[in-house]
């Protein structure tokens, strides 16, 4: 939702966004409880738990022992005694260590016990490449989750999208996986000081066109942003459609924009293979088929692991040139690329704003 004109708004960063409303409902409630790997680090989870401990004591913000599974087991007992915990791990791949907890109690508790226990649990997970962290730190796992009936994902892009989905995850009776992409954590924008959420399963419009629909999700979804802006200048009219929320998809925006455009290019920031991607094209191939002008097209990971060597990281990772191609294909348009020429920085570094893996 856009910010109202009397909200009092600064520039802070996407972790600091977090930050503050993990402290606003830690404020209002003293059953939200914040644990987890790195909590009380000098670093706090990119900065998104710094003075929890010093704030609300170690009863409500602490450590936990590198024992996944059980701690999130514990989460499921905290919850459905009256808590709301919200579970950090700076690593998606160290929530592989939790699945059956996730998957077996988490999702399905409410559930086999007839609605009798609503289990309001946050599990973040951060997921994305940053400095070389290869095949077992840089995976991103939304669509896994997605695929498991009683979870909600959600996927923030923007600071004022990660301050008011964690509200909404938090006040949400039923378990939320919140997605964070390390490359987003630096980013500035316009946050209000005050209390709000946003609505889980709500997607957001970024840039409006008429040419073609690009549905996407987290860091894809700022670089096809920029990609948008950039082909104002040369008459090509993007949609971004950035989705917010994995599940529940929010199948009308989607479904509006494709109407409007009769074009769709997916980007996952996942594989492309039976990810997020693969949902958003069933949806629209079953559901708007008769508005499109062409084939859907969907841009992803290939089906390999991560590499951590700057050579195949450039060719591995797409980026805006690799959409601009795709795009080209989709409108029959030249587009000059020379548009997005920038100054050189490492290859798993996408800006200036971004400052490491921690």
């Amino acid at each position: 939702m856009p910010a109202k004109d009397n909200d009092r708004l600064r520039r802070i960063t996407f972790s600091e966004a977090i930050r503050e409303a993990t402290v606003q409902a830690m404020d209002g409630d003293d059953t939200v409880l914040a644990l987890g790997l790195g909590v009380t680090d000098p670093k706090g989870v990119f900065g998104t738990t710094l003075g929890l401990k010093e704030r609300f004591g170690e009863e409500r913000a602490y450590d936990i022992p590198v024992s996944e599974n059980a701690v999130t087991g514990i989460c499921v007992g905290l919850a459905i005694s009256g808590f709301r915990p919200i579970l950090s791990h700076q690593r998606a791949d160290f929530m592989l260590m939790s699945m059956d907890q996730i998957i077996n109690n988490v999702a399905k508790w409410n559930y086999m016990f007839g609605g009798q226990d609503s289990v309001p649990l946050v599990i973040r997970t951060i997921v994305g490449r940053g400095w070389g962290q290869g095949p077992q730190h840089s995976q991103n796992f939304q669509a896994m989750f997605a695929q498991v009936p009683g979870l909600k994902v959600v996927s923030p892009t923007t600071p004022y999208q990660a301050k008011g989905l964690m509200a909404a995850a938090i006040e949400d009776p039923d378990p939320v996986i919140f997605v964070e992409h390390r490359w987003l954590h630096g980013q500035v924008g316009d946050v209000p000081e005050d209390n709000y959420s946003i609505p889980i399963g709500k997607a957001h419009i970024m840039h409006e066109g008429e040419d073609l629909t690009v549905v996407t999700s987290l860091d894809m979804a700022v670089e096809a942003l920029k990609v948008a802006e950039k082909l104002e200048s040369q008459k090509i009219d993007i949609e971004v459609v950035d989705l917010c929320t994995v599940k529940p998809l929010d199948e009308e925006t989607i479904l509006n924009s494709v109407r409007k455009t009769g074009r769709l290019l997916v980007i996952d920031s996942s594989w492309k293979d039976f990810g997020a991607a693969s949902q958003v094209t069933a949806l629209v191939a079953e559901n708007g088929h008769d508005h499109l002008k062409g084939a859907i097209r969907r841009l992803g990971l290939p089906d390999i692991p991560s590499p951590s060597t700057p050579a195949l990281s450039k060719e591995y990772y797409p980026r805006a040139k690799d959409i601009c191609l795709i795009i080209e294909e989709m409108l029959g348009k030249k587009i000059n690329m020379s548009v997005f020429e920038k100054a050189k920085l490492p290859h798993d570094v996408p800006d200036p704003f971004f400052k490491g893996p921690f």
